[in-house]
């Protein structure tokens, strides 16, 4: 095996092996544990800057094993992989540290951090699938091994969130799995490549093609959360904080709007799916989503509830700049996928914050804890602006990108959708700035158990993934950043020339 299969392979090698050895631990072995979590995390960030720097360059890495005559497991780092895949490892490595230090001293920790790696290895296999057949294995595990973290809590509502998790996912999977059958039968492929495969199938073929479309977007729409398929996602908020960062900003709902992303554009390809004519409607889908989930956030006093319709809202901005089509709305499209994800896993870790030191968990308890803990919530106030749009933040980018590109392709009802997202957006997070800033304290607050505002461990990445919601925002316009990335995908798949992506 050569260097270039070996690394794929070893990507996915450095979560299932510490998941493998934590499982081994007994539970007093703490340390052992956290060790292992967090080299199997610091390996992975070096191998993607390994990947991200060969594939600049021009290298290829594949690994592929035949399974049936037809039929081929299949691992290959590729640009859109390599976008989901920093993201991923860059912000589980800010959750490791973390979750070490906001679950420290609870109980069954060896198996939540087992499970925790398995996660990773799933989203990591996921990122580097390289045809549906194996993006449906590591999506399936990627359910078996996120269930154990949803139930952590072993409450009855926590179960009963783990249930209807479980019940969408495996529903959700299952019709994946049809789709892919019905796939290969009709167009005798279903490899990912850049510009997308089923053109000729499509055109032999269009009424199934059109169909199996639809099924892969609900069986990937119920991860994405897109309404109607996102009925699990708020009652899964009775995980605890760390897990629902998981969800929301690194893996669950990630992978499904990423799976949306490789099916119009590595599968199917934009010219093929704009011929079918199903890109409006998944375009009006992801519309309606986003506008529906910031409503429904407006009405949320429990602070993980409203950023669970945040999620449900934000997380279709993905969906929304694929399905509008053309170049620049689809550059905003996939740099959402990481600017989603970082906008909300620095709400959510302030939210799990103030829940730990001031036991703070309704957005009617929040009024005067800046004056407590006012590094959390100068991250959390600038996550919300770049959620609204304020320039030059990263929400900014993504919107005014999104807007462009979709007038550029006569899509002039969309910055209507994206003048009423923002409107809406204020409403459910500007309240809650105000209220930390400039109400006074309804109480008195704990005495502090720490040096800072709360536990180094907490705070760090806090500071960490806030600081790079600016930077992602200011620095779009560079060729390193991850607009800048977008925009190399997209020129590949247009078959457009460098620089073309802007214009």
């Amino acid at each position: 095996m050569t260097a270039r299969e070996a690394l794929p392979l070893l990507l996915v090698a450095t979560s299932l092996v510490p998941a493998l050895v934590v499982f081994a631990l007994p539970e007093r072995a703490r340390v052992a544990r956290d060790t292992v979590t967090l080299l199997g995390a610091g390996v992975k960030l070096v191998l993607v800057l390994v990947l991200l720097l060969g594939v600049f360059r021009g290298a290829t890495y594949e690994v592929r094993w035949a399974v049936l005559p037809d039929l081929a497991f299949v691992l290959r780092v590729e640009e859109v992989p390599l976008l989901f895949l920093t993201l991923s490892v860059l912000l589980w490595f800010a959750t490791t540290v973390y979750t070490i230090g906001y679950l420290a001293g609870d109980a069954h920790l060896t198996r939540f951090f087992g499970y925790f790696n398995l996660c990773v290895a799933a989203t990591m296999g996921i990122g580097l699938a390289g045809n549906l057949f194996t993006f449906l294995i590591f999506y399936e595990l990627l359910t078996v091994s996120t269930f154990p973290l949803v139930v952590h809590e072993g409450t009855a509502d926590a179960r009963a969130g783990g249930r209807a998790y479980l019940a969408y996912a495996v529903g959700g999977g299952s019709v994946l799995f049809v789709a892919m059958v019905w796939l290969a039968l009709v167009a005798d492929t279903i490899e990912f490549s850049t510009g997308g495969v089923l053109a000729d199938a499509a055109a032999a073929e269009p009424g199934a093609l059109t169909a199996i479309f639809a099924l892969l977007v609900i069986g990937l729409g119920v991860k994405a959360a897109l309404v109607p398929l996102h009925g699990w996602l708020p009652q899964a908020m009775v995980a605890p904080t760390p897990v629902s960062a998981l969800l929301h900003a690194v893996a669950v709902v990630k992978a499904g709007a990423y799976g949306l992303v490789r099916v119009v554009l590595d599968l199917y390809g934009p010219a093929t799916a704009a011929a079918l004519g199903v890109l409006t409607p998944l375009a009006v889908v992801a519309a309606v989503t986003l506008l529906w989930g910031s409503v429904r956030a407006i009405g949320q006093d429990g602070l993980k509830a409203r950023l669970a319709y945040s999620t449900v809202a934000q997380l279709a901005f993905v969906a929304f700049g694929v399905a509008v089509g053309g170049p620049g709305a689809t550059a905003a499209g996939l740099v959402h996928l990481v600017h989603q994800g970082l906008m909300k896993v620095t709400l959510f870790y302030c939210v799990g914050a103030l829940g730990k030191e001031l036991g703070v968990h309704r957005a009617s308890e929040l009024d005067g804890t800046a004056r407590r803990m006012p590094v959390t919530m100068s991250a959390f106030a600038l996550a919300a602006l770049a959620m609204v749009g304020v320039p030059p933040l990263a929400g900014f980018v993504t919107k005014w990108h999104l807007g462009v590109g979709a007038v550029a392709v006569g899509a002039w009802w969309v910055p209507v959708v994206l003048a009423a997202s923002t409107l809406l957006t204020a409403a459910y997070v500007l309240p809650l700035v105000h209220a930390a800033w400039f109400r006074p304290p309804r109480t008195q607050w704990p005495p502090r158990h720490a040096r800072f505002e709360t536990r180094v461990s907490l705070l760090a990445p806090i500071v960490a993934v806030a600081a790079s919601v600016a930077l992602v925002g200011t620095l779009a316009g560079a060729p390193f950043s991850p607009f800048g990335w977008s925009e190399l995908i997209v020129e590949q798949v247009f078959g457009l020339e460098q620089g073309d992506a802007r214009e």
